[in-house]
């Protein structure tokens, strides 16, 4: 089992001008190698029939609306699924929230305790951009959080940079495309995520709202 995690916004729970309004975090899982080894593939591929240098990445932030629609309808097909945890920065209050790195971890957990019903012996891929110390810590606090009672449900957690991993690309898609779609302001924000709502297992909003 191989699950992938990246975020959309910031987790900064400053007002000032730039800051995000939600802190989204994705957790992509695909239960068999092959699986993933095929969406990898595809993804690679349509970097070539775009055209694209070596070097280019998907990035959902970075690419237009149009190439957003190419790279899901791609990716659809394959077998993944996902879970996604958004944060409302207005609802939080306190000094242990105003941390960023103390507020991922919070987020982090919070997806991983949805899911833990479908891991089981995970490898785990996170984005190694930023703080590596902080990543290091984030490895023991999940480990030491999921792995109880006997249930490994952690195997391994790996740091690895998004520009070589095309499913940490597929990562930063999903959380972009969650996240656009709570903001709800944004051009095609509710049909981009309809391409990949088959592959949806549950989205939450935190504190305490469902997203349907």
């Amino acid at each position: 089992m191989l699950v992938f995690i990246d975020e959309s916004g910031d987790p900064g729970l400053t007002e000032k001008e730039g800051s995000s309004k939600f802190f989204t975090v994705s957790l992509v899982v695909f239960e068999e190698n092959e699986d993933a080894i095929a969406c990898d593939k595809r993804i690679e591929l349509l970097k070539h029939e775009l055209n694209w240098k070596k070097g280019n990445e998907f990035h959902f932030k970075n690419n237009s609306d149009k190439i957003r629609e190419i790279f899901l309808k791609a990716i659809s097909p394959y077998n993944f699924f996902y879970y996604g945890i958004v944060m409302n920065k207005k609802r939080f209050y306190g000094d242990e929230f105003k941390d960023k790195k103390s507020f991922y971890k919070y987020s982090c957990s919070l997806v991983f305790e949805n899911a833990k019903e479908k891991l089981d012996n995970a490898t785990i891929v996170i984005d190694e951009s930023g703080n590596l110390q902080f990543k290091n810590q984030l490895q023991k606090y999940l480990k030491n959080k999921m792995n109880k009672n006997n249930k490994k449900l952690i195997k391994h957690i790996k740091m690895q940079r998004s520009e070589g991993n095309n499913l940490l690309q597929l990562a930063d898609y999903i959380a972009g495309v969650i996240n656009r779609s709570m903001l709800g302001k944004k051009k095609n924000s509710i049909f981009l995520r309809k391409l990949i709502n088959h592959r949806e297992i549950f989205v939450q909003m935190w504190p305490k709202t469902k997203i349907s």
